[in-house]
């Protein structure tokens, strides 16, 4: 990755803090300590790409790369008010990310660009898409993600809630906003929420939570003191699990195809989709963990991203509204496999119609 974008003529400035084995939505670890929102340093920046976010929302930088198992790029995006892209599965080769890009990360994780605008996601996109032999998903660049500049208006899904985790008030303000302002300007756009969220976001779990969580405890080999608490939390999380047999697993993967397949023929008609990116914006450091205890369990805030890890849909973030209190709040627009094109250009119109409501507010 770092090696394309030199090639590119990028500047690399540095590399930014993670969480610790990129296993929570909160930035904190041992070598760095916290990372803190920049709209409210009481708030976390999100994760586990949090380190990313904030600096670009600092205007540190003008952009850059962060991966996603579970909404590790689009929830930083959305707290930090910036954007972010999930693109499919092998767009982007994941060769040098650490953990590396295999067994479960592969079918569910990605690497993707994160900047303060689409426009910019675009370019990162172009600069990093391809195959790369280091990464045995990857797949040949395709000539339209060189043009996402998709001149026919889709016709558009939104919800609001998922059935599993209510979101907070201002959350679905913002889905409700971003769907109002693409329905004024032309687009149709129209109330949907795909079947069977619930089951993918269990089945995001198994291969998420247990399957990783089983690759963490073979490849751990520090002291116990030496691991932070939220990848404890994490591995006992998983531990209290029914244990992970080959069967369950086997079956797991079998139901995952079948829940694409269903999603993705309900999308054919509604290719571009709306919905929140978490439950909340982004919430108090204190209150980040894995687990009911915790008032921002992540199993619960996070599910409106996990859904489309599991069933490989490329999604970007977009900055749409704010809390009274100012901090940002960003949408999810959705695509099908493959997409990339369509999502970023329904993801510009967006952006660029928010500006202006903003800007004819002011």
């Amino acid at each position: 990755m770092v090696s394309q974008l030199r090639d590119a003529c990028a500047i690399i400035i540095g590399n930014t803090s993670t969480s610790e084995a990129k296993v929570a939505y909160h930035t904190e670890n041992e070598l760095q300590g916290r990372t803190c929102n920049p709209w409210d340093l009481t708030r976390t920046a999100g994760g586990s790409s949090g380190g990313e976010a904030a600096a670009i929302a600092c205007g540190m930088s003008a952009g850059g790369i962060g991966s996603d198992g579970g909404g590790s790029i689009r929830v930083p995006a959305s707290f930090c008010g910036i954007a972010g892209l999930k693109p499919t599965p092998g767009t982007i080769p994941g060769t040098g990310h650490y953990p590396p890009c295999a067994g479960p990360f592969s079918l569910i994780g990605v690497v993707g660009p994160m900047a303060r605008t689409v426009e910019d996601l675009q370019l990162l996109l172009e600069i990093t898409s391809g195959y790369d032999p280091g990464d045995p998903t990857s797949l040949p660049a395709r000539p339209s993600i060189q043009k996402a500049r998709s001149k026919k208006k889709v016709r558009i899904g939104f919800y609001e809630d998922d059935g599993y985790n209510s979101p907070t008030r201002e959350v679905r303000a913002a889905v409700q906003t971003a769907a109002d302002v693409l329905s004024e300007n032309g687009f149709e756009v129209e109330p949907f929420r795909p079947e069977g969220l619930g089951r993918v976001r269990e089945l995001w779990f198994t291969i998420f939570v247990e399957a990783i969580a089983m690759v963490l405890k073979e490849t751990t080999y520090r002291r116990e003191d030496e691991i932070s608490n939220n990848t404890k939390e994490f591995l006992a999380l998983a531990a209290e699990q029914p244990p992970l047999t080959g069967e369950r697993l086997l079956y797991t993967l079998l139901e995952r195809d079948t829940w694409r397949s269903q999603i993705f023929a309900q999308m054919e008609q509604l290719p571009i989709l709306l919905a929140p990116v978490c439950s909340t914006p982004a919430f108090l450091h204190q209150d980040a963990g894995w687990g009911p205890s915790h008032a921002a369990d992540y199993v619960r805030t996070m599910s409106y991203s996990q859904h489309y890890n599991l069933l490989g849909n490329p999604a970007a973030t977009v900055p749409v509204t704010k809390t009274v209190e100012g901090l940002p709040i960003g949408v999810q627009v959705i695509g099908r496999p493959y997409k990339e094109e369509e999502v970023l250009a329904v993801a510009g119109i967006l952006e660029h119609l928010v500006a202006n409501k903003i800007e004819k507010s002011q």
